[in-house]
């Protein structure tokens, strides 16, 4: 078990457990359609990012290369996008809404990029 990975995956569940309650109980009257829509966008994925680094971590003994890389990578990924998206409509009219617009993207390729690496790590050590 990698310690670490699991430890960040189980709170990436826990806080997207906490903010989609959130967004169903406090936030559902203050938002419009699509900030909903693209609020639970960001909640989904925090619960598809923190799965992935539980099963990741969890699992490490199965795998015959270190997956801390891949672990750190996809995490501040999902850390990015998600999070940018729920301060993208949480301060829509903000100032720096500017800066958070291209994070989201950007949280979203290092998550590609964590997973093409962990598929390239397993094609290379696993053939045969």
């Amino acid at each position: 078990m990698q310690k670490t990975i699991v430890i960040r995956g189980v709170l990436l569940i826990s806080f997207a457990i906490v903010l989609g309650a959130f967004l169903a109980h406090t936030l559902r009257d203050s938002f419009t359609p699509d900030q909903m829509k693209s609020f639970e966008t960001g909640v989904k994925y925090q619960f598809y990012s923190g799965f992935f680094l539980l099963i990741l971590g969890l699992n490490k003994s199965k795998f015959n290369f270190p997956i801390k890389r891949v672990g750190n990578i996809f995490f501040i990924g999902g850390c990015l996008f998600s999070f940018s998206i729920y301060l993208l409509n949480l301060f829509p009219d903000s100032s720096f809404t500017r800066v958070l617009g291209p994070i989201t993207p950007a949280g979203g390729t290092l998550m590609i990029v964590a997973l093409i690496l962990f598929v390239f790590k397993l094609l290379k050590t696993h053939q045969g």
